[in-house]
């Protein structure tokens, strides 16, 4: 069965701070606890372009970032991450789901309700565990044009959480990163 999630308000308070310093912390590939929440440099739609310089980088780094949590379910978030390498020769997707998912089963992602796939988790921080995909320009593309998504972890192998994600702004928002 899928828990139903509605994206975080900006006035949140807590839950929103925690889960924009965990965001921006595994987006820019800190490790350890994390020391910034990032500054929002703008908002377009329910994203929102985050910035910050890591220690020990010599630019700031930006991330396209919009989180989710169940309604049903006060623990169970996640943080959705987009962004460009350093060297502009990748794009990234980095999706933060919350711990006690089943690692085997990867995270799943459907558009517009068609499957595109399952990305393996690659670690787990006290936080929560993430996934990442380097995205091609089709997946961008898909990203682009499709009205919903809906990613999905697993608890067991049978039961399924869906988080479903707006798109709104995402392409602008993915446009305007530097």
């Amino acid at each position: 069965m899928l828990a139903s999630c509605r994206r975080l308000a900006r006035g949140s308070g807590a839950r929103l701070a925690l889960a924009g310093a965990l965001a921006i912390t595994l987006a820019l590939g800190w490790s350890g606890h994390a020391q910034a929440q990032g500054a929002v440099r703008s908002v377009h739609g329910d994203w929102q372009i985050r910035c910050d310089t890591p220690p020990g980088a010599k630019a700031e780094q930006c991330a396209l970032i919009q989180s989710v949590v169940a309604e049903d379910r006060s623990n169970a978030g996640l943080t959705v991450i987009i962004l460009k390498t350093a060297d502009q020769k990748s794009k990234l997707m980095r999706v933060v789901a919350p711990l006690g998912v089943l690692l085997p089963s990867g995270l799943g992602l459907k558009l517009d309700n068609v499957d595109v796939g399952r990305a393996g988790f690659v670690r787990c921080l006290p936080n929560g565990c993430v996934a990442e995909v380097v995205m091609d320009d089709k997946l961008l593309g898909q990203l682009r044009s499709a009205k919903t998504a809906t990613f999905i972890i697993f608890e067991t192998p049978e039961e399924g959480i869906g988080f479903p994600l707006s798109l709104n702004g995402l392409g602008e928002g993915y446009d305007k990163l530097p």
